[in-house]
């Protein structure tokens, strides 16, 4: 595995890497904004993972709200880092496409997880990388767990560009952990995908 945990999950504070140009919110997203996108994406993935439907159809539907709400390929440019120039543009294509293979394996892996689960939207606020928007899981028998979205304007409309899990990135511990693997297969960005493509056919 290339990663110490689930996408969703991570380890580096989000303040440790600027955020690119593409990025960064647009100045008409709003906290309230933010706010109502998070609340309407949450509660269609609630609804996902309370449905007596079939894995497969679960699946699929977990992809369209992925390919709407999340910024997927910007999200992976990012993760990648400054191994993304030295990538050709057909290992670029293949990347992004592996990401979003082994996001969506990911996450579908894990929804019977949050069964019955509700949440709570704190206050959103703004800055520089984005709009918070801190929310409250409960999870029946569970502890409460604190989940913070990131929101910024991608394309002319919101998108998730980092999920927060107890004060820690996702999208950063992403970067590291690639960075280390390449790091340790002397920068050869095909390594990486070769592994991916392991990764990916574990599940999907």
């Amino acid at each position: 595995m290339l990663t110490r945990r689930s996408l969703l999950i991570a380890t580096l504070p989000l303040a440790a890497a600027p955020v690119p140009g593409w990025l960064r919110p647009a100045r008409a997203q709003s906290p309230a904004q933010a706010t109502q996108f998070i609340d309407q994406t949450a509660k269609q993935l609630v609804a996902i993972i309370d449905a007596g439907a079939p894995a497969p159809q679960k699946r699929a539907q977990l992809q369209q709200i992925i390919d709407r709400d999340v910024a997927v390929a910007e999200v992976a440019q990012f993760c990648l880092g400054r191994h993304w120039r030295d990538a050709t543009p057909q290992q670029q294509a293949d990347y992004v496409q592996l990401f979003h293979r082994v996001l969506l394996n990911s996450i579908a892996g894990h929804l019977g997880d949050y069964k019955g689960i509700t949440y709570t939207i704190g206050r959103a606020t703004a800055g520089d990388g984005g709009v918070q928007v801190p929310t409250v899981l409960n999870r029946p028998g569970q502890p409460s767990a604190n989940l913070t979205w990131l929101v910024a304007n991608v394309g002319g409309g919101p998108k998730i560009i980092d999920l927060i899990a107890e004060g820690t990135s996702m999208r950063l511990t992403q970067r590291s952990d690639y960075d280390s693997y390449l790091n340790r297969n002397g920068g050869r960005v095909q390594a990486l995908l070769d592994a991916m493509k392991r990764q990916a056919s574990q599940s999907g």
